[in-house]
């Protein structure tokens, strides 16, 4: 469908200004040009950010007739290439950076409604105020914005107690292509009279609708909660810390966090930080966080299963959280990994999902694999509690990454395959994008494509929501 597109030229632009003649229209910069990678960037592209879901629905609808290729942009951090279209031929950037309302909060049923502008940390600053926890919690959390969130089904450090962002919100608001407002958020807890629009649109990635609100699921928060960093005595005693402490604190557990020693020495490397939490104490660590409604004396609780696990030969070290700042001060170490990464520059980066059982073969399979292909650096890290792993390949020490850009596509070949063969995913919470597109369609399975495909299609018949990204430009 792509040869049919066209740009959004000064004849557009004319009759979209007569239209709403007051329309902002930020400045096509740097940050609508390049995702934060810099695998992808787009010359020219033309930007409007409306300032009401009427602006919205008008602008999609005119693109729609205009054959307009209409992307929308939220907060830019996006890990895959959704967001900027370097094929296309001036498409309309939406931005939706005006879109920043706390429409409602209903602390007794624990619903908050949203703009899709706001960002993940507005978000949490709101429901905190209302005394309530929304506990989606990411790295860009400063930035990344609540549709973005939503058209992506993020996940993050809390899934394995809380879900991913589509178990977290209960309704969605969206523009379809056509201009048409699909409204639905504030869903009955039983409604079944008919296809459940939310769950289509979130994950989509501005594919199907351009998302403008959401009525997001909110929780007490924790009255008492503890945080620790232990030291693995090897990557296979993961399971059997992460059976300990749901045994000992279920419902409880909201993070299980899988580090590498070297993700730390990244962080001294770049600058980040000036020690390791271990020295070199041991290759694998995990963070763990456990909120309690009522306080129990969790932290006491805590150091009985970490004793636990060191008499079973679990771990061989760790750290408990004696105050909320050295609680910041562990998290803010986890979270600063991803800045070490861009910092140093991987020559490849995956986001994985793979079953339990599979991921400690896994880890020891590619291991051997990415050695074969190059004396690279290898950070193995993420989220074991929910079986996803974010795999990213370094240059060696006082490399860069440029010299090794013809090793990326075997790299990226013999993690995807691993991953395939275990059973798991290619596309864990990160989305598809323009990076993972292609692929997707060469090894997805053909049944469940078709079926997208056919939705697409439908949906969007003139092929004009975010051309690219998860079905491959024709």
């Amino acid at each position: 469908m792509a040869e049919v597109l066209r740009p959004a030229d000064q004849r557009f632009v004319s009759r979209l200004t007569a239209r709403y003649p007051r329309l902002h229209m930020p400045t096509f910069d740097e940050r609508f040009s390049r995702e934060p990678r810099g695998l992808y960037k787009c010359r020219d592209a033309l930007v409007v950010a409306p300032i009401s879901v009427r602006e919205v629905s008008g602008i999609v609808a005119l693109c729609n007739k205009e054959r307009i290729p209409v992307i929308p942009f939220g907060g830019g951090t996006g890990l895959v290439g959704g967001q900027v279209a370097p094929d296309l031929e001036r498409p309309l950037v939406l931005s939706l950076q005006c879109l920043r309302a706390v429409r409602s909060i209903n602390a007794a049923r624990d619903r908050m409604t949203v703009d899709a502008g706001l960002t993940l940390q507005e978000a949490s600053i709101a429901a905190a105020d209302a005394g309530r926890l929304f506990p989606l919690s990411i790295a860009s959390k400063g930035s990344s914005q609540i549709g973005g969130i939503m058209a992506t089904n993020a996940g993050g450090v809390h899934v394995v107690r809380y879900g991913n962002a589509r178990d977290l919100c209960k309704g969605i608001e969206a523009v379809l292509p056509d201009g048409s407002v699909v409204s639905c958020l504030d869903e009955l807890p039983k409604d079944n009279s008919g296809y459940d629009l939310r769950n289509l649109i979130i994950g989509s990635e501005g594919t199907l609708a351009i998302i403008t609100a959401a009525t997001l699921k909110l929780f007490r928060p924790p009255g008492e909660s503890a945080t620790a960093l232990l030291a693995l005595n090897g990557i296979e005693a993961a399971h059997g810390l992460l059976a300990l402490f749901m045994d000992a604190f279920p419902d409880q557990v909201s993070a299980f966090e899988l580090i590498n020693r070297i993700g730390f020495e990244f962080l001294v490397e770049t600058g980040l930080r000036q020690r390791l939490p271990f020295g070199n104490s041991s290759e694998w660590l995990v963070m763990v966080d456990i909120g309690a409604l009522q306080k129990s004396d969790v932290e006491k609780h805590v150091i009985k299963v970490a004793e636990a696990a060191e008499d079973e030969a679990l771990i061989v070290d760790g750290i408990l959280a004696q105050s909320e700042g050295q609680r910041e001060e562990l998290w803010a170490m986890r979270e600063l990994i991803p800045s070490a990464h861009i910092r140093i520059g991987a020559v490849a980066s995956h986001d994985i999902s793979l079953p339990a059982e599979a991921i400690v073969p896994f880890v020891n399979s590619a291991a051997q694999r990415i050695a074969a292909i190059g004396p690279f650096r290898v950070n193995c890290f993420g989220h074991f509690g929910d079986g996803n792993l974010h795999y990213n390949v370094f240059p060696p020490a006082g490399g860069e990454s440029r010299e090794f850009r013809h090793c990326r596509t075997p790299i990226v070949d013999a993690i995807h395959g691993l991953v395939r063969g275990y059973g798991g995913s290619i596309a864990a919470e990160h989305g598809c994008g323009r990076l993972k597109a292609a692929e997707l369609q060469l090894h997805g399975n053909s049944a469940r494509l078709a079926a997208m495909r056919a939705i697409k299609d439908a949906i969007d018949p003139h092929g004009i929501m975010n051309p690219g990204a998860v079905f491959p430009l024709a």
